[in-house]
């Protein structure tokens, strides 16, 4: 499994999009809906931090 950490990024849904071409369906987090705790708990072997966030307070988990 691959997981997407989105920062509130539109450029998110374009590397889901490619992804999907290229045959993965990644599971995708806003920032500030999961915790580090919770990532641990999910068996998965990649994850992608989109761009975004923009500053330090608004970064959630990434």
């Amino acid at each position: 499994m691959m997981i997407l950490i989105d920062n509130y990024d539109s450029f998110t849904y374009n590397i889901v999009q490619y992804l999907k071409e290229l045959g993965v369906e990644p599971k995708v987090f806003e920032n500030d809906k999961i915790t580090i705790n919770e990532l641990k708990n999910i068996d998965f072997q990649r994850i992608i931090i989109s761009p975004g966030a923009g500053n330090p307070d608004t970064a959630g988990i990434s």
